[in-house]
């Protein structure tokens, strides 16, 4: 198609200038003393045509030669530029593949080339990248004398320029990583405090934060940078629900007395405290310090609708409130008995509701629950040897002794805390 293009436009020059300078009949004529010459005017127009040509030709030729110097020193320069990011190109394929060594030399290697290439302006990014490549290896390696000079230029070179911020940015999350890699919790929070506030948000930046809170053991903090990784959608909904429970089940266990876990309690979200899991854990963590009155007052809105709960979430409930019978009232009674009727099948819900009877000193309601958490093969064991201890302590009550030893001896076999030997023998005698 070009060349049926230019074949046209020669047509078109060749019928413009038969169409002008075919029946152009004017001469031109130079005088030189005596002597005088005459041409055609086609022809010399032709010949100041070619003159032009020539001329510009010849200033071409001259102006090449006179850049031919400075030519061979861009040459030379781009040459030893190309062989400097071929040298950094094989650095980061062999950093890859676990060489580090080698990859270190060769990042270094295309760093000396890059500073003898004689060029006005130097490439300050792919200084930075080469130094930050070493720094990467020197990390693999370890040698953190090596990797913190290595980060030391990188920064240098990007406070210079202007154009390169994401090498920076990226140098900074990287030495945050690595000091989570090294363990250290505390630098690898100060590193990400330093972060500009755009950077600071992005997931990767909240994912490094939250394993720096979690090694810190900063469960509150961990939790709030939890729920902005879940907000950006930097976690599957799935994963999510386990994490944000077990944040909260560290935060309960870094608990030391009831005022300390009343605050963390009252600075969990909403979503935290409807948690059933989260409940029962501090329900439990709560009467263990002590306040069996608080544990019942957070588990008090769950066992008022045990229904909307799968029976794991019950199973949960049920064992947080025999840790905190100690004290129940009759308030207490209404609910226990809607929950022996409809749950009462389920064996850590009998062993509840039968651990709270008895602890309200009814023993005929008690007494049947006990007894079917306590023979059901499928129940876990610990929920099994304490029915059997219950039982024990209600047959002692009503003054049946050999019955109490056979419910001690049961909870004996289960691998239960035994009673001692001198307290069998004398409910024996």
């Amino acid at each position: 198609m070009r060349i049926v293009l230019w074949f046209v436009l020669l047509f078109v020059v060749a019928v413009v200038c038969a169409t002008t300078l075919g029946a152009n009949d004017g001469m031109v004529s130079f005088f030189w003393r005596v002597h005088r010459v005459d041409v055609s005017l086609n022809f010399f127009l032709l010949l100041v045509l070619e003159a032009c040509f020539v001329l510009v030709v010849v200033m071409q030729g001259i102006r090449s030669l006179a850049g031919l110097p400075q030519r061979a020193r861009e040459w030379r320069a781009l040459r030893k530029d190309r062989t400097a990011q071929a040298s950094l190109r094989e650095a980061l394929a062999l950093y890859f593949g676990g060489r580090y060594s080698r990859s270190e030399k060769l990042a270094q290697r295309a760093l000396s080339v890059q500073s003898d290439v004689d060029m006005p302006q130097q490439d300050p990014e792919f200084a930075a990248l080469a130094h930050l490549l070493s720094a990467a290896n020197a990390h693999r390696l370890q040698d953190r004398a090596e990797r913190e000079a290595q980060l030391t230029k990188v920064l240098e070179l990007s406070q210079h320029s202007t154009t390169n911020r994401a090498v920076e940015e990226g140098a900074r999350l990287l030495s945050a990583e690595w000091a989570l890699d090294d363990r250290d919790a505390p630098r690898a929070l100060s590193l990400l405090a330093e972060l500009p506030p755009g950077v600071a948000r992005r997931t990767h930046a909240l994912r490094l934060k939250l394993q720096a809170t979690r090694l810190g053991r900063q469960s509150q903090e961990a939790l709030k940078t939890a729920r902005l990784l879940i907000k950006h959608q930097g976690i599957s909904a799935v994963a999510a629900a386990g994490l944000m429970r077990s944040l909260a089940f560290e935060s309960l266990e870094a608990a030391r007395d009831v005022d300390q876990l009343q605050r963390v309690w009252l600075q969990f979200d909403t979503a935290d405290r409807r948690d059933p899991f989260v409940a029962s854990r501090a329900a439990t963590k709560v009467a263990e310090l002590g306040a069996p009155e608080h544990a019942r007052g957070w588990l008090r809105p769950f066992w008022d609708q045990m229904g909307a709960f799968t029976p794991e979430e019950r199973a949960a409930l049920s064992s947080s409130l025999v840790v905190a019978i100690e004290g129940i009232g009759v308030e207490w009674l209404p609910r226990l008995e809607e929950a022996a009727h409809s749950f009462g099948r389920e064996s850590p819900v009998a062993h509840a509701v039968g651990t709270a009877m008895a602890q309200l000193q009814l023993w005929g309601k008690a007494q049947p629950l006990l007894t079917q958490a306590a023979s059901d093969a499928n129940a876990d064991l610990r929920t099994r040897r304490q029915a059997w201890l219950s039982l024990a302590a209600i047959a002692e009550q009503d003054d049946q002794m050999k019955r109490a030893i056979e419910c001690y001896r049961a909870a004996a076999l289960l691998g239960s805390s035994r009673p001692s030997s001198t307290r069998l023998d004398k409910l024996e005698n």
